[in-house]
């Protein structure tokens, strides 16, 4: 199956998914020079495809190939992952036409032309990821997930790689402790996984479910998780549901970029952080995601985000 994308506005599809090698390998997520390999989970199957794109920023081109797939639906479910992996629903232009009035978004919407927040496709895989990131440096969260995905997640050859598909939710659920906690998970975050896996095979925090909810109904719910608190909640709805009006003040890196473009010498509390990001509006989930990136761009190998 060959499917090809067109992105509406600017796409830089290799620095969107720099963060799957940013901080270390992710098995389930490989990127390549001018390629992106990954497997879609379906109920019945595994669909291992690659993404391949063009590189012009203000032109641009995505082509899905999955070899031997075949339907509607699988097709669908195809197009939906990319978009969600390119952050292709975020209005961009939009967002680029209202940073021009701040001194600080106004320049690095000029230096990261393209540059889009990529979404965790499912409800698991992200919060998985916000529990691997709690309290530890983000190279080593990612270490932490990639051993989870190589022991847990089922192998699939593709372009001649080997790339996991993501643990499914009854695996991680019923996961022996001993075993994660093997993996260097600390036991509250092994608990964590757990309960959330569980939660996700339960429905309770289902992608879909959660996707109809507004925000305080999802951060009701992922709260209501053992080990998931609002900093997890926050990053949900920032990096998996893609919510614009979202600002995770309580992230450390978030407030060290708000303190070095805004603070003028002092530091931010995370309330003082959420009343300036408001006045971004619907943009605040993509004006962090450039404070970040900005602060990369500052410091090489500086961390950001979940």
């Amino acid at each position: 199956m060959r499917i090809v994308v067109t992105p509406e506005g600017p796409l830089d599809a290799a620095a969107t998914l720099a963060r799957y090698r940013l901080w270390g390998e992710d098995p389930a997520n490989r990127l390549r020079d001018g390629s992106f390999l990954r497997v879609l989970r379906l109920p019945d199957r595994l669909v291992p495809y690659e993404l391949r794109w063009t590189e012009a920023v203000d032109d641009p081109q995505v082509t899905i190939h999955a070899p031997g797939a075949r339907g509607h639906a699988v097709a669908g479910a195809l197009r939906a992952e990319t978009r969600a992996l390119l952050g292709l629903d975020f209005d961009l232009a939009g967002f680029y036409r209202f940073s021009k009035g701040d001194r600080v978004l106004a320049p690095l919407a000029e230096r990261l032309p393209g540059l889009r927040p990529t979404l965790a496709p499912t409800a698991l895989e992200m919060l998985v990821g916000a529990i691997a990131a709690q309290q530890v440096n983000l190279t080593f969260a990612v270490a932490l997930r990639a051993r989870l995905v190589r022991a847990l997640g089922p192998p699939c050859a593709l372009a001649g790689e080997t790339v996991h598909a993501f643990p499914d939710a009854a695996s991680l659920a019923t996961a022996a402790p001993a075993e994660l906690r093997a993996m260097q998970f600390s036991a509250q975050k092994a608990a964590s996984i757990r309960a959330a896996a569980a939660a996700v095979a339960d429905g309770v925090l289902a992608t879909g479910a959660l996707a109809a909810c507004d925000d305080a109904a999802v951060i009701a719910r992922i709260t209501a998780v053992r080990g998931l608190g609002r900093w997890s909640a926050d990053w949900f709805l920032a990096r998996c549901l893609g919510r614009g009006a979202v600002c995770p003040a309580g992230d450390l890196a978030v407030r060290k970029a708000f303190d070095h473009h805004y603070g003028r010498g002092r530091s931010l509390g995370e309330d003082a952080i959420r009343k300036r990001a408001a006045r971004w509006g619907p943009y605040q989930n993509l004006a962090i995601h450039y404070l970040l990136a900005g602060m990369r761009l500052a410091v090489p190998g500086a961390g950001g985000g979940t």
